[in-house]
């Protein structure tokens, strides 16, 4: 079993919060960390794009990954979120067991 941290840009710190609660409750994330007021510099629709959006970073288990990208998107507010899921490869024992303890 390995662990994960996915991490989702969103427009702001309350759309993270929706989404983290959501996750956390649905036991498809053990937490949610925000991390509000970066700039984000994007190529979109043919332009390069800028613009001020918040970082969720999700930690969960690699069993749930596509869940959990799933009910991102289902909650998210654009049409193409961005959703990079990582394998954790090491870490606290005790940290990365409460992980696995949290999600289900």
């Amino acid at each position: 079993m390995s662990e994960t941290i996915t991490f989702v840009t969103c427009k702001d710190p309350t759309e993270a919060r929706k989404i983290a609660a959501a996750l956390v409750r649905e036991k498809l994330a053990a937490c949610g960390n925000i991390l509000p007021g970066i700039t984000s510099i994007y190529r979109w629709e043919g332009r390069v794009e800028r613009g001020r959006e918040c970082l969720l970073l999700l930690k969960s288990r690699d069993s749930l990954s596509k869940r959990l990208a799933a009910r991102v998107r289902a909650l998210h507010s654009y049409s193409v979120p961005e959703v990079v899921t990582v394998r954790i490869a090491s870490g606290n024992p005790a940290y990365l067991r409460w992980v696995r303890e949290s999600t289900r």
